[in-house]
């Protein structure tokens, strides 16, 4: 009886030390990681992490009717709102400087654009005149710093979308008088001038006034963005600007096969252009799974509508057969990370940003809600073994070192006529 005792006794003991060892090592993982976590805040409290994508200018005109006292920005509004971004947890993300995106929709009319970009422009100083305490609009890499320096979160603006322009140079003129900093050639469809990386290609890359465009912003020291835009205009802009580039919002092709990442043969080039590409968060750019399962539902959609013309219902029901059959996948921190040491080991630790299009995207990797995730991304790098000046770099310095290069070009170009190309015919597109 007592020997059969200690074989249960044995067979119950094991499995019990088995879990207790993992739980001992999850709290010891935890703790380093929490560790990490501090380490990078100490980091943040002297360079500023300055990201490079962030739509709530958009969220605010989608759900509040651009009335940026609508909801209260002082709080933590993650329970109760769907916006990704709050001053709160700005502050806990460690911030110290936001590009605020004026995108507007490509589907509008060129006027239209340019009228709601003007007006995206507003939001976005409003929202900084709101809350000054926390805000400072800054136009240069000085600037950034100095905003950061009196403790508060530098806001720079970057428009989404070179069909805000409307063929028109005076426009770009004007779009950086108001503030504007960067442009994003192309968004989701091909414009006059530029192709986009998902829609059909019209130029094999800039067309010859696309070209003229980027000379422009060189000349008034508008980073070029080339998150959104195809392989060949990637290749173009790189060739026609004498500044660095920047990628706002993009990651890696090699590791998620999405037509919106940066392929190797481009990264490559990131050395010798001086550039920099920001890593994005949305799940089907950054999961390979995800980007997968979002292709096979919108097969099936494209089916179900085939097959039901005209009965959005039969249409409705049919993809409700398809979730509950393919329950949906979510990206990880790990998927993130992969993304940033791949962008690191082809492209260099000098061309690697953060760039994460917080409230412009619909669903976020798992236990990344919102703008207070970033401390959590920069802890798994340390833990990965990058050393406080690679954390530097990708925080924000090497950032700054693209607008300061971006600046000293336009210095350079100060005694240039602003120029008054057009398109080689009007209408065309």
């Amino acid at each position: 009886m007592r020997r059969t005792a200690l074989i249960v006794s044995a067979a119950f003991v094991a499995p019990v030390l088995v879990a207790l060892a993992g739980a001992a090592q999850a709290q010891t993982t935890q703790a380093q990681r929490g560790d990490s976590v501090a380490r990078v805040m100490q980091i943040l409290k002297t360079t500023p992490l300055i990201d490079g994508h962030n739509d709530l200018p958009w969220a605010l005109r989608q759900q509040y009717g651009n009335d940026v006292y609508a909801v209260d920005l002082t709080r933590d509004l993650s329970t109760s709102t769907k916006l990704h971004t709050d001053i709160a947890r700005l502050r806990a993300g460690g911030v110290g400087g936001q590009f605020w995106s004026v995108y507007v929709p490509a589907s509008l009319t060129p006027l239209e654009a340019v009228e709601e970009t003007f007006e995206q422009i507003d939001t976005a100083k409003r929202i900084i005149a709101a809350h000054p305490e926390t805000f400072g609009l800054a136009t240069t890499a000085d600037q950034v710093e100095a905003v950061f320096r009196s403790g508060r979160i530098a806001s720079l603006i970057g428009m989404e979308g070179g069909y805000s322009i409307d063929d028109s140079l005076a426009l770009l003129r004007e779009f950086y008088r108001a503030g504007a900093r960067y442009m994003t050639l192309t968004h989701s469809k091909t414009t006059t001038w530029a192709d986009s990386a998902t829609d059909a290609p019209k130029w094999g890359g800039l067309s010859p006034f696309g070209e003229d465009v980027v000379r422009e912003m060189n000349r008034l020291g508008m980073m070029v963005d080339l998150s959104h835009v195809s392989e060949e205009t990637m290749l173009d802009a790189m060739r026609v600007s004498e500044a660095p580039v920047i990628f706002s919002h993009s990651s890696a092709r090699a590791v998620t096969d999405h037509p919106r990442n940066v392929p190797d043969r481009v990264l490559r080039m990131m050395p010798q252009d001086g550039g920099i590409v920001m890593i994005n968060l949305a799940p089907g750019f950054v999961s390979e799974r995800v980007r997968a399962w979002n292709g096979a539902r919108a097969g099936e959609e494209a089916r179900l509508k085939t097959l039901n013309p005209g009965d959005p219902g039969a249409v409705e029901a049919g993809l409700k057969t398809w979730d509950d059959a393919n329950p949906t996948l979510q990206a990880t921190l790990a998927d993130v990370v992969a993304h940033i040491q791949h962008v690191r080991q082809v492209a260099g630790i000098d061309h690697v940003g953060l760039g994460a299009d917080f409230d412009g995207i619909g669903s976020l990797p798992e236990g990344m809600g919102g703008v207070d995730a970033y401390p959590r991304i920069l802890a798994a790098l340390m833990d990965a073994g990058w050393t406080e000046t690679d954390i530097r770099k990708i925080a924000g310095e090497n950032l700054l070192r693209v607008m300061r290069a971006v600046e000293v070009v336009a210095t350079s170009k100060a005694n240039d006529r602003p120029s008054l190309a057009r398109p080689a015919s009007a209408g065309q597109g």
